[in-house]
């Protein structure tokens, strides 16, 4: 490698300003936009930095072109490989179109065909898609395997100092945007690149400046591995929030966290949820769960001082709109409105009017209703989905059903059973 790879503070910092440089012309200078309804939340000035509106929609851009810039020749005709949940190899596509370097992209099944599509349109035919495996890190260990096979440089998505230096540059455009640095910033975590380039940078240049962490309950590798002083893998993960799922905390992007004292505080799926569709029906904002993140946390984990001013980073606005209906059904879960249950019902003429009448309150409606009957019974049993106006009305709802001679059992949320439900 031609590269020197250097992973101390004050060398990531300068190395940040050098890429701002070189992305200069490349990667758009996304505004800052007042956010009402989160100054409103908090008491704080909050303003949304709009990556979701960056080449690819993502500011994945600025570390992939960063680190792809500068290959050697030897290096470029090589090619990369690059693993991905969807938006680093949107960066790296554009990156190898515009560099004119060849690339082979590794994305997990679960990455939304949205996301795929826009890699493909992105690098056109110096692209080629490789999908394979359940999550991030499966595709990343045959990206890995890839490289060492073929000789291609391996693009990181966060854990590699020239991808993290890249990254930082969304902090210097906030100080620039602002004429000072703000109070607080709040930025995602998946990896860990991109807040341990805006924490090291702004530690250095602004060390009044507050950072904070958020990632998704789901999927806590970083706050996992700050809790044992090294990276960890996470037998399990939830991967909704597919932009930030990832099992392992980076091993370069874990010591730049620590050295700059980032808190990282978990947001539960069905608040990121919550906040996606405040964005849109509010804002008439786009996002991808991954970019919603951040803000979720505001209010819910992350406290910030009435008056202060916080920058928070809206990272991504690649979402499949076939994903609506679960960030929907997840919202209402996590907000105490959607409610699951097993009635055993008589199989007599009227029990399904007097379960209507009788249990349901005037506010509360049916969403689900699967029943199969059997004629050498004498009951038969329904799965039951209702939505309630308001959080406070289950207590209600369960006495009715316990006063009621069904048998009703509430699916528990947590249990396989629900699970299999949302």
């Amino acid at each position: 490698m031609t590269t020197t790879l250097t992973t101390t503070s004050s060398d990531l910092a300068a190395a940040a300003e050098q890429a701002a440089a070189r992305l200069a012309g490349v990667a758009l200078t996304t505004p800052l936009h007042d956010s009402p309804r989160l100054s409103e939340r908090t008491g704080a000035r909050v303003l949304l930095k709009r990556e979701d509106l960056q080449v690819g929609r993502s500011y994945k851009v600025r570390g992939a072109y960063n680190l792809m810039s500068g290959l050697s020749p030897d290096e470029r005709a090589a090619g990369v490989v690059c693993a991905s949940a969807g938006n680093h190899a949107q960066g790296v596509a554009f990156a190898s179109r515009q560099l004119g370097v060849r690339a082979r992209i590794h994305v997990p099944r679960t990455t939304p065909r949205q996301k795929r599509q826009r890699i493909l349109a992105l690098g056109g035919d110096a692209v080629e898609l490789v999908v394979v495996g359940d999550t991030y890190d499966e595709a990343a260990a045959v990206a890995l395997q890839d490289a060492a096979r073929t000789g291609a440089v391996l693009v990181p998505a966060f854990d590699d100092p020239r991808t993290v230096a890249g990254q930082a540059t969304v902090a210097l455009e906030v100080v620039e945007a602002l004429g000072r640095a703000p109070d607080v910033m709040v930025v995602p975590v998946g990896g860990g690149g991109l807040a341990a380039g805006v924490a090291t940078w702004l530690a250095a240049r602004h060390p009044a400046c507050r950072v904070v962490g958020v990632e998704p309950a789901g999927a806590p590798s970083t706050s996992a591995a700050l809790a044992a002083g090294r990276p960890v893998t996470l037998d399990d993960i939830d991967g909704f929030v597919d932009g930030a799922a990832v099992r392992t905390a980076g091993a370069v992007t874990l010591p730049l966290l620590q050295a700059a004292g980032v808190p990282v505080v978990t947001v539960p799926e069905g608040q990121v949820c919550v906040e996606m569709l405040d964005l849109y029906q509010v804002d008439g904002i786009v996002s991808e769960p991954a970019g919603a993140l951040a803000a979720a946390a505001l209010g819910h984990g992350v406290d910030v001082a009435p008056g202060s001013t916080v920058v928070v980073l809206l990272s991504g606005g690649n979402n499949d709109v076939s994903r609506y209906g679960e960030v929907v059904e997840r919202a209402l879960v996590h907000e105490g409105l959607k409610h699951y249950f097993l009635v055993e019902f008589p199989q007599e003429p009227g029990a399904l009017r007097r379960f209507l009448d009788e249990v349901l309150g005037p506010d509360d409606d049916i969403t689900l209703f699967e029943y199969v009957k059997r004629n050498d019974r004498e009951t038969g049993p329904a799965l039951v989905g209702v939505e309630i106006a308001r959080a406070g009305d289950l207590a209600g709802l369960q006495e009715r059903m316990r006063a009621s001679p069904m048998r009703v059992d509430r699916i528990e949320p947590g249990t396989a059973a629900y699970r299999f439900l949302v």
